[in-house]
Formats: C-alpha cells, sequence, structure tokens
C-alpha cells in the first residue's frame, strides 16, 4: 500500500513539472502577417448615416441622446453610440440566470471607481425593444446604482443576440451556465426559425454536448456534468435536422444520460460502503463504464459511435459494474490523471 502511494505521489510531481515546462513556452503572441480592417478614414460615420438614422431615431423617441457613430474597424458594421434610459434596456431571454452576490459585487465596484465605463452591447430584439447579449450584470448593476441612463453600443444586426457565449465577458462561464444559455437560444431559434439547424447555427452554440448537457440542467441543476465532458465531446455532433426536431432528441439523450448517472450514483455509494474514501470516485466510475474510452476521434470529425449507441452501452455497461473489480491502486492512477489535466 505504502508502494502504491508513493508511485501515486512521484508521478503527481513529474506531471507537475510537466504543467510548468508547458506554462513556459506558451503566451508568446505573434502579431498578424497583414494588416486587416478599416482605415481610420473609413471608421468614420455621421449619426444621420442611413446604415444607423433609424436606429438614432428611435434612441431619441425612447428619450435617449444619440452620442456618435463609427464603423467596425475590423469587419465595418456600423454602430451607433448612445445613452439610453435604464428602462429602455433589458437582457435577452435566453440569458444565464442573474447572480445576486456578482450583481452586488460588480455595483460597489463601479461605484468605488466613481465611473460606469463599459458600454452595453445592444440590438433590436423581437419585441422591438433594446436587447443586451452580453451585459446583464452591468445593466442589473445600473439598477443597483440608481443610474437614470446607461451607455451603449447599439448595432442593426439582430443575429448579435445570439452571440452571447462569444461576446459576454464581464463574469466567467462555468458549464453550466454555458450549456442553459445554449439550450434557450436553441429554443428561441427553433420557433424563429422553422429551417435552422444546430449545424447551421455551431458558431452560436460552440458546442454540440451544450445542448444535451443544457437540457439536463433545465431538469437538474446539481447535475455533476464534469465527469461526463470527455465522453460527450468524443460522441456528440451537430445534427442536420431542424431543431424543433433535434431538440426533441436532446431531450431523450438527456433522460438517458440521467439513468446513467443514478446508476453512477449507485455504484459510488456502494464503493464509499465498502471504505473507498477519494474526490474522484465519480469520475472513476464514468470513465470506466465510457464505451469510447480507449477510441480515437477520427480526423474526419465522425463519432466512434452514435451517441444513442453509445449510452446505451454505458448504461449497461452501468448495471453490471461489478464493485469487486475496483482497487484503491487504480483510484491513485485516477489521481494523478486529474492532476496532469489540470
Amino acid at each position: 500500500m505504502a508502494t502504491q502511494r508513493k508511485t501515486a505521489a512521484v508521478l503527481a510531481r513529474a506531471a507537475a513539472r510537466k504543467r510548468t515546462q508547458g506554462k513556459r513556452t506558451r503566451g508568446k503572441l505573434a502579431p498578424g502577417g497583414e494588416s486587416r480592417g478599416l482605415t481610420a478614414a473609413e471608421v468614420a460615420l455621421g449619426v444621420d448615416d442611413p446604415q444607423v438614422a433609424p436606429l438614432a431615431a428611435w434612441v431619441r423617441q425612447a428619450g435617449g441622446t444619440p452620442v456618435g457613430a463609427y464603423r467596425d474597424p475590423l469587419g465595418g458594421r456600423p454602430l451607433l453610440l448612445a445613452s439610453l434610459p435604464l428602462a429602455t434596456v433589458q437582457p435577452t431571454p435566453f440569458q444565464r440566470d442573474l447572480s445576486p452576490t456578482h450583481t452586488k459585487r460588480l455595483a460597489e465596484r463601479i461605484a468605488e471607481a466613481g465611473a460606469f465605463l463599459d458600454p452595453l452591447i445592444v440590438v433590436r430584439g423581437e419585441d422591438g425593444k433594446l436587447w443586451t447579449p452580453n451585459g446583464r450584470h452591468r445593466l442589473a448593476a445600473a439598477k443597483v446604482l440608481g443610474l437614470r441612463q446607461i451607455t451603449a453600443l447599439i448595432s442593426p444586426d439582430e443575429a448579435l443576440s445570439y452571440r452571447i457565449l462569444a461576446l459576454n465577458t464581464e463574469k466567467a462561464h462555468n458549464l453550466r451556465d454555458r450549456s442553459l444559455e445554449v439550450i434557450r437560444m436553441a429554443r428561441s431559434l427553433a420557433q424563429k426559425d422553422k429551417r435552422s439547424s444546430e449545424a447551421s447555427r455551431a458558431a452560436e452554440f460552440e458546442s454540440p454536448e451544450l445542448l444535451t448537457l443544457g437540457v439536463i440542467y433545465e431538469r437538474s441543476g446539481r447535475f455533476a456534468a464534469g465527469a461526463y465532458s470527455a465522453f460527450l465531446k468524443k460522441v456528440d455532433r451537430f445534427s442536420d435536422r431542424p431543431l424543433a426536431m433535434s431538440l426533441r432528441r436532446r431531450e431523450d439523450y438527456a433522460a438517458r444520460l440521467l439513468d446513467i448517472d443514478a446508476q453512477v450514483k449507485r455504484i459510488v455509494e456502494a464503493l464509499q460502503s465498502r471504505g473507498f474514501r477519494s474526490p474522484y470516485l465519480r469520475n472513476y466510475v464514468v470513465a470506466r463504464i465510457n464505451p469510447v474510452r480507449f477510441h480515437k476521434t477520427p480526423k474526419d470529425g465522425e463519432p466512434p459511435m452514435p451517441l444513442a449507441q453509445a449510452l446505451t452501452r454505458m448504461l449497461a455497461t452501468a448495471r453490471a459494474f461489478k464493485l469487486d473489480s475496483v482497487s484503491h491502486a487504480d483510484l491513485a492512477w485516477v489521481a494523478v490523471g486529474a492532476a496532469a489535466a489540470e
């Protein structure tokens, strides 16, 4: 037993040295090989320009004030800088849930700085109101502070409202936040665009497993998704079917994965009753029942097996799991692997 612990400790130190060496070689940024974007003269845009004049008129009608306009220096997208009454702006309906703790902390920091420096990104929503896809907590903080007006960059491009994950930088997304936002976007798009598919919205959804996990988190907010992440990344793919159809299939995938997780909990509890104590116990069990654990993803991106088939095999393996096959040495190796991956 002592030899096993020493071996695990040696391997953990080796993994830590490897991580340190890797960090030393990362972080160097090379400038682009050629210049991109607009020149200074091309960026300039008047508030009365036809591209933003309707937005400027709407801002005035809403009680706000257009401050200026310009073209985005990378893509040339017209943008209007304006001061808006706080009540005219609302978050997109599919954003993550508001964190009161983060909102309060953010309001305190803004008050300490004495300046609200970061404009919200705003688009015209489906209901005719102004939506912010990336400023829910700043908007809530402004309300806490009692601000009358808020500064915003307004875009006439409604598609930006679905670029939540790319635009939201004010509070880091955890896996639960990302999954819930993606499934909410998918449900909204399924109603808005009947022909839209998951594959056609890959840029907005980022990763197919977020759709499956989003359905699960709607049902069980405390689901331990991290243990299943490696499995789903190998077998979950975007569908080419219309969203309404693919979402029904996601519901089935989610239900089956929750059944698997119930079996995993049963196994973990049984192992704990036998004296196994490790923070990696759940991850170990999930890895043991993972049917594609040792499969490599082909270069063409096709999964080693369809997700439905993988879930069927995973559940069968979980039900037949032999508790006597688990050893303390196995868990020590799992701990080493987890340390190396961090």
